[in-house]
């Protein structure tokens, strides 16, 4: 048992390099969905409801009135299901500034995925990749505090509903969440990146 303590602990640096390639996938996958119309519409309810990021929206403070006679956000009545499209839904996006906005974003979670790949060979491109990846996962996080979508919400029905709101994560919920992982990922890899930096410059 001991052998494969001395292993894995000498295996430190590697796993860390995996921990970036990690993170650049998700980086460049997500990223790169992002300039696709089905991935820019699924974000929409959480920018909306972002303090720090519903400006970006043109229609992120309007209302409707919906089919059952209530005050609801405009963006709910306008949700294209994944693998379905509505044309008047593309519409309304294309007003909001859904898409526009969905191509700068991923090109910032591209960049920051480059950054933290980089950082195998540039240390300080590393710290700064594993710093962006923290802000980017704690601006997500917070959408489980301000996207009402994140817990499950209380639909009523002919039996009564015990599992709606805080803590019962919806889907979307559930995704956020993992965020947490990528937070701590991005600290663990902008340590080790510092420490390699600090090293050279004693080095020189």
């Amino acid at each position: 048992m001991d052998r494969i303590f001395q292993l894995f602990a000498n295996s430190q640096k590697q796993f860390i390099n995996i921990l970036r390639i990690s993170i650049f996938i998700v980086m460049a996958w997500i990223g790169g969905l992002k300039a696709f119309p089905y991935e820019a519409d699924g974000i929409v309810a959480f920018v909306s409801n972002s303090p720090a990021m519903s400006f970006f929206y043109n229609n992120s403070s309007k209302t409707v009135v919906n089919e059952d006679g209530k005050t609801v956000a405009e963006y709910t009545q306008y949700k294209n299901p994944e693998g379905k499209t509505v044309l008047k839904n593309i519409e309304w996006h294309k007003t909001n500034g859904t898409y526009v906005f969905s191509y700068g974003l991923g090109i910032v979670i591209f960049g920051i995925g480059i950054l933290v790949l980089l950082g195998i060979w540039f240390p300080k491109m590393g710290f700064f990749g594993g710093i962006l990846t923290f802000g980017m996962s704690l601006v997500t996080l917070s959408f489980l505090i301000t996207t009402p979508e994140t817990f499950v919400p209380n639909l009523g029905g002919d039996f009564p509903t015990p599992h709606f709101g805080f803590p019962y994560l919806s889907a979307a919920g559930r995704l956020v969440i993992k965020d947490i992982i990528m937070l701590a990922g991005g600290l663990i890899i902008a340590s080790e990146s510092a420490k390699r930096v600090l090293k050279q410059e004693t080095n020189n």
